[in-house]
């Protein structure tokens, strides 16, 4: 159930990242891998306050769980960048192909590094 609300919080990060991939990529000629971390970037705002009160329902303080959330993200905005940078830049794969493939991958990455991590609840840690 928790992995089912944080992959709907993820939903709305990731329409906030596609809204700059498509207004960046298709609109405005930026290449993908920019447009994407870009988005990435904003989705990732979105999708703390979210997974912060509704998936996790945090207690910790916001320094505490903000600070352990924005490496994961960092670390998933780095994976994002490197696999779309490769995958459009080098391999020439169509952007929204290409993104479909690293959003799967980063859920993945961002749902197990704030289950275990970031929101991890202090009777858990024990």
């Amino acid at each position: 159930m928790q992995f089912l609300r944080f992959a709907m919080v993820g939903g709305v990060g990731t329409l906030a990242q596609y809204a700059v991939l498509w207004l960046g990529a298709d609109l405005l000629g930026w290449p993908a891998a920019l447009a994407s971390a870009l988005g990435y970037l904003l989705g990732a705002v979105v999708n703390y306050l979210l997974n912060y009160h509704f998936t996790f329902a945090s207690s910790k303080s916001h320094f505490e769980a903000a600070s352990k959330f924005y490496v994961i993200a960092g670390a998933g905005w780095v994976i994002n960048t490197g696999l779309m940078a490769m995958l459009t830049g080098v391999l020439l794969w169509n952007h929204w192909l290409a993104q479909l493939l690293v959003t799967g991958l980063c859920l993945l990455w961002n749902f197990a590094g704030s289950k275990l991590w970031a929101f991890r609840h202090p009777a858990a840690e024990q």
